[in-house]
């Protein structure tokens, strides 16, 4: 199995509903954030990419159809060149004041939390997810606002846009639906609406912030 499908959008852009729809259309399992929590030994090799070290992404990706998500976001430049028969899939929000609403209640607010200090063992993770967060901007949490922060996502999709092939390339809002996706892989569209999962409140719920 080959990954067909390389995630290029940020965290919160709908990237849990891409999974279950890519499983669905690709019959196989989608690499997402989740996995690394189901596979925490996967974790050391992540860190090993943040820290600049060589990564089989092939080893990585054993048994995998599609990813998306953090931290795949974070490297989806050396993922497509890995997998080039594989499109790019560039999910986003409307604008970045959007997504850096449910970014900062959510993703970004387990980190501030400190997690890896409430959990001992939960220290890999955090001192990777700090390090994706990083490799984002430095400044993401700099200011109250979030200015950095969405200045580093308009920058992030503008480089995916100017770079990836127009042709390799999967534009995509969540309004957009199955049938940009299901154009780029040649598949045909489901009956059925696309899914729509981990809203804001389900995130937060999930993980115990209200």
């Amino acid at each position: 199995m080959t990954l067909r499908v390389v995630g290029a959008g940020l965290g919160r852009t709908g990237t849990q509903s891409l999974k279950v729809a890519l499983e669905q259309l690709l019959g196989a399992p989608c690499y997402h954030m989740v996995e690394v929590l189901q596979h925490p030994e996967s974790v050391r090799v992540w860190q090993d990419a943040i820290d600049g070290k060589p990564v089989d992404w092939s080893a990585l990706m054993d048994g995998y159809a599609a990813a998306v998500d953090w931290p795949v976001v974070a490297f989806w430049p050396e993922l497509a060149d890995a997998f080039p028969d594989a499109v790019v899939l560039l999910s986003t929000r409307v604008h970045a004041q959007a997504w850096w609403n449910s970014a900062d209640k959510t993703i970004f607010a387990v980190t501030r939390r400190g997690i890896g200090d409430a959990l001992p063992e939960m220290q890999p993770h955090a001192r990777m997810i700090e390090g994706l967060f990083e490799r984002f901007t430095p400044d993401w949490d700099a200011d109250d606002d979030g200015e950095a922060a969405r200045r580093a996502y308009d920058a992030h999709n503008a480089h995916v846009r100017a770079t990836v092939p127009g042709e390799r390339l999967v534009d995509w809002q969540a309004g957009d639906g199955w049938e940009p996706i299901c154009r780029a892989l040649a598949l045909p569209v489901p009956d059925e609406p696309f899914p729509h999962v981990n809203t804001t409140d389900d995130f937060r719920m999930m993980v115990g912030l209200d």
